[in-house]
């Protein structure tokens, strides 16, 4: 008995001895390692990179921006089905362990050691949080014991479901996103709360390796490792038997979600948005923040936008013929593949790209460029059609064999009315923009910058420095009638000689038509955009006032007061141009163009609005029969309401009797004026509604002339019309809003002497307080018995004279 039991003490003292250095072992190892081990604390802070959202006017997803695409989800938000399907997948005794899984551990072993048994790895949801947030990917055991110390540190610092939450919100998911709601909106374009069973049981497939389960490249190792978690799901009761077997017949159906700008045709806007974002809080929270963006963007003005403008440049580019196409491919064996590889403007829908498979006089057969699906394969369906000889008339000079050969890519356009005939179209080397505002608060509902962003994303709305043209004389007018003229003012529209100083040649300034035609109104000078009257009233007002006035305007900073600056010759954008007419449209208070209305953070807290409106009392609880709030608009005035009134009378002849009567068949209440540069290297349209205000310019990029008989209203104001008939198409036809003060007086447009109703030369004009025209004259003087044509005494004063 003694021998054994000195035989047990002995073991009991070796296991004892053991023990003892196994704990210290132990605790070395912990002490060891606990050294240099990340502050797992930060974690209660985490705020990951998460996208960044632009959204039109109307909510809209527009554009998003982020280095790692992600949509941080709280716990609560997620759906139970999701958090089963990643539990069953990676980790399913999750709320029992601390950290680590011994039985996982074990079931890895076990299964490593079985001839063609499924590796499953052991490392717990909590393990994977430590390697992904503090840890390298490296396999070594020093990684996998500071990966499990981590493990229990951070169970206990955070509760399961705060583990969850980050682990779901961390982990790539391959295709550039991170996190299952990312996932879940760019793998079948749902939120995670409209997923399926095969969909959730996907998803949860992909953190193994997101490569290797690729639902196109690799389709069948996707739905095996796919039906796994399924199974599993079933194994864990989250689902019935029933459901899973449902759920793993059902195919693998992705639908790759492709946000692009140009689904409204917006990337000029859209990139002016990001320029703009970029300034004002760096590119780490541009990409990082999770900005909630609201934007200015009306997505239906925007697509008429880009219509109108793309018409116009077509339009003009057709008439000057067919340049051919460099490009070419092989018409034979499979094109498909050969075209599909072509690179392609995207934004140019319903343009597309197409091969020439054979041509005679008739008509050329064409193959069509497939569609590209996801995961980089082509479709292989191939579409076909003609080009007939008739539908390629639009280029002049070209038969369509001498147009064409066999080989040739080119781009082409559907004929709605005739199915599988297109058009052949060429990209235009011309190029333009237009811009759409609100008058009244600056906001732009539509931007387009050029007649591809694909094609060049510079963008000729904000970026490009052009003369103005004729389009700058509503200012100079403007200027004018704030400083004592009227529209009956008389001026001179005859040569005049500008002496620009020592060594410098005398300045003759020429109309368009190279012909004076004597004194006429301040209406008439702007209608019919006389040069030569323009520069006379210049030189009266003095240039250094209308400098004054162009820097209200917002026009140009610094402008030299040099009276060729009255005609345009200063350089601005189409974005500038197009607020200072919504200046003069909205009565003359100062707007800041902007296409930015809203900044939210991640939070959800507002950190920029554009509207500086204040209302007070609309904190109100309730209704108490106070009256209604009011905003306070503390906006300055640029110009007396009045003369900006009177502007836009004057600008509404341009259309009437002008030189813009292109737009007078809409029959709408529209004011704006034509500008034609130099050599008419640039054409300008910039017109409004009495709550819309339009630019619109054309030119090449490097400036040459557009022709010698090339003029504004024969190829911007087109554009402008066009664009409105859409944009104001059921809409109610309102007039402009007079303001307080302004009198109507039936006059003479040719001379501006009061008349009858039964003119025909009659109009009627805004008048301000006490400039009226005379209601007679007197020729002569009192006294030499001069008498008042029908013995009436004058009633107010003219400030009209010859000037």
């Amino acid at each position: 008995m003694r021998m054994i039991a000195r035989f047990f003490a002995f073991l009991f003292g070796t296991a004892t001895l053991v023990g003892l250095l196994g704990a210290a072992v132990a605790g070395y190892v912990v002490w060891h390692y606990s050294q240099d081990l990340p502050d797992h604390a930060q974690l209660a802070k985490y705020e990951p990179p998460v996208t960044t959202r632009v959204h039109a006017a109307d909510g809209t997803l527009l554009a998003e921006y982020a280095r790692e695409r992600r949509l941080y989800l709280p716990i609560q938000a997620m759906p139970k089905l999701l958090i089963a399907a990643y539990i069953s997948a990676e980790d399913k005794n999750f709320y029992k362990h601390g950290g680590v899984d011994p039985e996982g551990i074990a079931r890895a072993i076990i299964r490593g050691k079985a001839a063609g048994g499924r590796q499953q790895g052991a490392s717990t949801i909590t393990q994977q949080v430590a390697k992904n947030f503090f840890l390298t990917p490296e396999q070594s055991l020093d990684r996998k014991i500071k990966e499990a110390l981590l493990a229990f540190r951070l169970e206990s610092t955070f509760s399961k479901d705060k583990i969850l939450e980050l682990y779901l919100n961390q982990i790539f998911l391959g295709g550039g996103n991170y996190g299952v709601a990312a996932a879940a909106l760019n793998y079948f374009g749902k939120s995670v709360h409209e997923l399926t069973i095969a969909e959730v049981a996907y998803l949860a497939a992909l953190p193994k390796a997101p490569s290797t389960y690729h639902p196109i490249n690799n389709r069948e190792a996707a739905v095996t490792r796919r039906n796994y978690v399924i199974d599993r799901m079933v194994e864990n009761g989250y689902i019935t038997r029933e459901d899973g077997n449902a759920a793993r017949a059902e195919p693998l159906v992705v639908i790759f979600r492709q946000l692009s700008p140009n689904s409204y045709a917006a990337g000029f806007f859209a990139e002016e948005v990001r320029r703009d974002l970029a300034e004002r809080y760096g590119s780490k929270k541009l990409y990082e923040g999770g900005l909630s963006v609201r934007s200015t963007l009306d997505p239906k003005l925007q697509i008429y936008a880009r219509k109108a403008l793309s018409d116009g440049l077509v339009r003009f580019d057709e008439a000057r013929g067919w340049r051919g196409t460099t490009d070419k491919i092989p018409p034979t064996g499979d094109w498909g593949a050969q075209l599909a590889e072509m690179p392609t403007l995207t934004d140019i829908d319903p343009w597309r790209l197409a091969v020439v498979l054979s041509v005679d006089d008739s008509q050329a057969q064409i193959g069509l460029q497939p569609a590209k699906l996801g995961g980089g394969q082509i479709d292989r369906k191939r579409e076909t059609g003609v080009i007939t000889a008739e539908s390629a008339r639009v280029f002049p000079r070209k038969r369509l064999r001498e147009a064409l050969n066999s080989g040739d890519v080119v781009y082409v356009e559907p004929i709605d009315t005739k199915p599988g005939q297109y058009r052949l179209r060429q990209v235009p080397e011309v190029s333009g923009a237009l811009v759409a505002m609100d008058p009244h608060t600056g906001r732009v509902k539509a931007m387009v910058g050029g007649f591809s962003f694909d094609k060049s994303e510079f963008n000729r709305a904000t970026q490009a420095l052009r003369q103005v043209g004729s389009s700058f004389k509503p200012i100079v007018y403007a200027t004018a009638l704030d400083n004592g003229y009227t529209p009956s003012s008389i001026i001179l529209d005859e040569p005049i000689e500008v002496d620009q100083g020592a060594g410098q040649e005398v300045w003759r300034p020429e109309n368009y038509d190279g012909k004076s035609t004597g004194p006429h109104t301040l209406r008439y000078g702007i209608e019919h955009s006389k040069n030569l009257m323009t520069v006379r009233l210049a030189r009266d007002i003095g240039m250094p006032l209308v400098a004054e006035y162009a820097k209200r305007f917002g026009i140009y900073d610094d402008m030299l007061p040099v009276l060729a600056m009255s005609l345009g010759a200063g350089e601005t954008t189409v974005l500038r141009m197009t607020a200072a007419y919504s200046m003069l449209a909205n009565g003359g208070r100062r707007i800041r163009p902007t296409l930015i209305d809203r900044i939210q953070d991640r939070w959800g807290a507002t950190i920029y609005r554009h509207d500086e409106r204040q209302c007070k009392e609309c904190a109100a609880e309730g209704w108490t029969g106070q009256d209604e709030p009011r905003l306070v608009d503390k906006r300055e005035r640029v110009i007396d309401p009045m003369s900006a009134y009177q502007m836009v009378s004057i600008m509404e002849g341009v259309i009437t009797r002008g030189t813009a009567t292109v737009v007078k068949p809409l029959g709408r209440t529209l004011a704006g004026k034509t500008g034609t540069t130099n050599d008419a290297k640039d054409v300008w349209f910039v017109g409004f509604s009495p709550d819309l205000a339009v630019g619109v310019y054309l030119g090449y990029d490097k400036p040459r002339s557009l022709g010698n008989s090339a003029t504004a209203g024969q190829y911007a104001a087109p554009v402008f019309r066009d664009f409105m008939r859409e944009a104001l198409a059921g809409k109610p036809n309102l007039s402009f809003r007079v303001p307080p003060g302004i009198k109507f007086i039936r006059v003479n447009f040719a001379n501006g002497q009061r008349t009858s109703a039964g003119d025909p030369q009659a109009i009627l004009e805004p008048f301000k307080p006490n400039t009226a025209p005379p209601e007679s004259y007197s020729f002569g003087t009192a006294a030499s018995g001069g008498a008042a044509q029908g013995g009436a005494s004058p009633v107010g004063s003219t400030t009209g004279g010859l000037y």
